[in-house]
């Protein structure tokens, strides 16, 4: 199972709200993710101890170019951006590197798995066994 880690603690929360169903990374990630398959997602730093925060499934792997991310990208990537410029300075810190318009990044939509049960487990426990 691969791991989607997240560094910042503020995406943390985030993440548990539903807020941020996305991360957008530099270069092309479409070797590691696949649509459909299942990760892990964690907040941490690298070897250091990391927080699971939920198993989730990728909806979706896209890679483009810097200046070609849609306003939904970035915005579903961090909910307090709203222009390419500020998620374009971000990848910055978290790269150390000068990321220019015209690098690809990758998208990377996914959704938590939830475990509580689903309504009709829930039906089925509240109605008890039945007798045939």
């Amino acid at each position: 199972m691969y791991v989607l880690n997240f560094y910042s603690p503020v995406f943390a929360d985030q993440l548990r709200r539903g807020r941020k169903t996305a991360t957008i990374r530099l270069g092309d990630k479409s070797h590691k993710y696949r649509r459909g398959e299942a990760v892990l997602v964690t907040v941490g730093f690298q070897h250091s101890p990391r927080e699971k925060i939920f198993e989730a499934v990728i909806d979706g792997v896209e890679v483009k170019r810097m200046r070609d991310l849609a306003p939904r990208d970035v915005e579903h990537d961090n909910p307090e951006f709203r222009r390419i410029e500020e998620t374009q300075h971000f990848l910055e810190q978290i790269y150390g590197r000068s990321v220019e318009l015209d690098d690809e990044v990758t998208v990377v939509r996914f959704s938590a798995i939830n475990e509580r049960p689903s309504e009709i487990a829930e039906r089925l426990w509240a109605e008890g066994p039945t007798q045939n």
